[in-house]
């Protein structure tokens, strides 16, 4: 874009200027937690007047906090493997449908995307609570697949759409099933689609609040639960170590997926 106008100098500047200016509203809030968590003070205050590791010290010798991280972790990978072959089949049948009968199927997943989060999680409270599944694993694990589904909707549809589905009939005509002609031509073709839809998933899953809050319990609490739980009861800097540490392992498995990618 910025090439259309190779004259226009004072555009380009205020163009980069304007992106600055974003990308700072953006980065700043994160970027101020970092010296809290590294405050020698009780409180959070900003700039920290000494320094201390001690909030971090807090949150891997807490045998609360280690068992909703090691929780939230175990639901991060398992909700990927849920929800990505849910969603991915969602997309093939829409796409065979086609007309309005996939328009219909498109609009029902998107669903719980599109609905306040408390109603959802107020749902999925009843229903989790029919079937004896509330403040266990796979209750939770519902509930985030259920978030994470319309995500991998999202990025998986455009490329089952533009998928070349000649290769599938071809292999359908030489006797595999759908199953193998899927498995064996499709996924393959697609891998980048998959991880990044696998990776939306995994983040979907770490960063819910609302629906662990209704669902987990006890043993089986999220980490984003119990820091909500924290700032509602006390506030200290654990809090920001916590965010610190998450933000920097989210950053580290976006930039690892990213060279995967690439390579």
């Amino acid at each position: 874009m910025l090439d259309a106008y190779p004259d226009n100098r004072l555009g380009r500047f205020l163009l980069w200027l304007l992106a600055a200016l974003v990308l700072t509203f953006l980065v700043l809030p994160t970027l101020v937690v970092i010296p809290l968590s590294f405050s020698g003070s009780n409180f959070l205050e900003f700039p920290p007047r000494s320094l201390s590791l001690r909030w971090y010290e807090n949150f891997f010798g807490s045998g609360a906090w280690m068992a909703a991280l090691r929780t939230s972790i175990l639901l991060g990978v398992l909700t990927p493997m849920l929800a990505v072959p849910l969603g991915f089949l969602c997309c093939v049948g829409m796409n065979r449908l086609s007309g309005k009968a996939s328009r219909a199927i498109y609009g029902y997943v998107l669903m719980p995307s599109i609905l306040p989060g408390i109603l959802l999680a107020i749902g999925l409270f009843f229903v989790l609570a029919k079937m004896k599944l509330i403040g266990t694993v796979v209750g939770v694990l519902i509930g985030h697949a259920v978030l994470a589904i319309p995500v991998v909707v999202i990025v998986l549809a455009p490329a089952v759409n533009r998928f070349d589905w000649a290769q599938v009939m071809a292999a359908r005509s030489l006797g595999a099933g759908w199953f193998r002609g899927l498995a064996g031509i499709m996924v393959p073709q697609l891998r980048f689609s998959f991880l990044a839809a696998a990776l939306m998933a995994f983040l979907t899953s770490l960063d819910e609040a609302v629906i662990s809050i209704f669902v987990s319990g006890g043993a089986n609490s999220t980490l984003p639960k119990l820091m909500f739980l924290s700032l509602r009861d006390q506030i200290d800097p654990t809090i920001a170590a916590i965010s610190t540490l998450w933000t920097g392992f989210i950053i580290a498995i976006v930039l690892i997926v990213n060279t995967c990618q690439k390579s």
